[in-house]
């Protein structure tokens, strides 16, 4: 038998992934977290014209081209009044690369990371290829991240905790008095809080605040284009965080990453810059959807707290509904993917169009009178 890491073998494929690649091709795939809305156009205008200029041959600076990192300082700016130079930006791989840069750069082995559960799948397996221990911390009855529970969570090996809002797999938004009290947190105990903020923008109830506003030094802010602006293949995102922090992730994304791929970066850029209309727009379909499969679940007779923002809903879910919607048709995730605390429950995403909801709304309804 080959010999492989210790590291590698504590993780294995993600249960969204498994779930997707099992999918038949006429399944209704809820499955997975991807807009179903075109890239804008002025932000793949931005892409093609770099390339015909021939700006996106070559390799760009490690921390990406000047005018992406002035646009997303001008976006944190513009959405939280954060202020921020674009030397304390660093363009990466998508929002995977940017949590991966800002784990590895900051915790080590003997290190633990306090991590939501069920939170979002990359935080255990990167807490865990960093040689660190992850330690889940079950989130409320109303899906939120409750800081009290993160505080009590801590001990002497405690280096970093991770927040998520608007969150994955849940939806929920946390408050300002939550927000207020991960950088008080982070603050008083002197740990790193890495804020995953990439559905930032898609929230329909509420504001969207950041841990950033209120603890800016002991705060990695993790974002990216994939779900604001339907740019998942793109694979566009960056981390944002004090000068010392983003010199030491810099130096773990200069050799697995060397720079974010060009054209995407100049794609990114027309994005942040261009009309922010489209993005309005998506938001309001999503927050219909929304509406639709929480009262069409609600109406089946599953118990699901309403989403504030990104585009998925968590009901609890009877014994073997997961596997009977899947045999139907309908493919849905187990919330044991996210997390021992996620079992009974199931993740919906409704970033599909509304017939399809409609008819995968009919099939789990025939589901649940199956397994009830």
């Amino acid at each position: 038998m080959p010999q492989f890491s210790d590291r590698v073998e504590r993780i294995s494929i993600s249960g969204i992934r498994e779930v997707f690649e099992a999918a038949g091709e006429d399944a209704i795939n809820l499955g997975l977290g991807q807009p179903d809305f075109p890239t804008p156009e002025h932000a793949r205008q931005g892409a093609v014209d770099a390339v015909e200029a021939g700006k996106a041959d070559a390799y760009t600076g490690n921390k990406g081209i000047p005018e992406l990192r002035e646009a997303i300082v001008r976006k944190h700016e513009r959405d939280l009044g954060l202020d921020y130079d674009p030397e304390q930006v660093i363009a990466t791989a998508g929002g995977s690369e940017a949590l991966h840069i800002a784990l590895e750069a900051h915790v080590g082995p003997g290190d633990e990371v306090i991590i939501p559960d069920p939170g979002f799948v990359a935080y255990d397996a990167l807490t865990k290829l960093t040689g660190a221990e992850p330690v889940p911390v079950p989130v409320r009855d109303d899906l939120t991240i409750d800081p009290a529970a993160i505080e009590d969570a801590i001990t002497e090996d405690t280096a970093a905790f991770v927040v998520n809002s608007p969150g994955n797999p849940t939806g929920a938004v946390s408050p300002l008095s939550d927000v207020k009290a991960f950088a008080r947190i982070a603050e008083e105990h002197d740990l790193l809080c890495v804020s995953d903020e990439v559905y930032g923008r898609i929230v329909f109830d509420g504001d969207h605040r950041s841990p950033a506003e209120f603890a800016p030094e002991q705060t990695v802010v993790v974002d990216a284009c994939s779900k604001t602006y339907s740019m998942t293949g793109w694979r566009l995102g960056w981390v944002a965080a004090a000068p010392e922090r983003v010199e030491r992730m810099l130096r773990v994304h200069q050799y697995v990453q060397a720079c974010a791929s060009a054209p995407a970066q100049y794609a990114a850029e027309a994005a942040l810059s261009g009309p922010q209309a489209v993005v309005t727009g998506m938001v309001d379909t999503f927050e219909e959807r929304r509406d639709l499969v929480v009262d069409g679940l609600r109406d089946i007779g599953l118990d699901v707290p309403t989403p504030e923002g990104a585009f998925y809903v968590m009901p609890e879910v009877p014994e073997g509904f997961v596997d009977e919607c899947i045999d139907r048709g309908v493919v849905i995730v187990p919330g044991e993917a996210f997390g021992d605390a996620g079992e009974g429950y199931a993740r919906l995403s409704y970033a599909t169009a509304t017939e399809e909801l409609e008819e995968a709304l009919s099939i789990m309804e025939e589901a649940y009178e199956a397994v009830r």
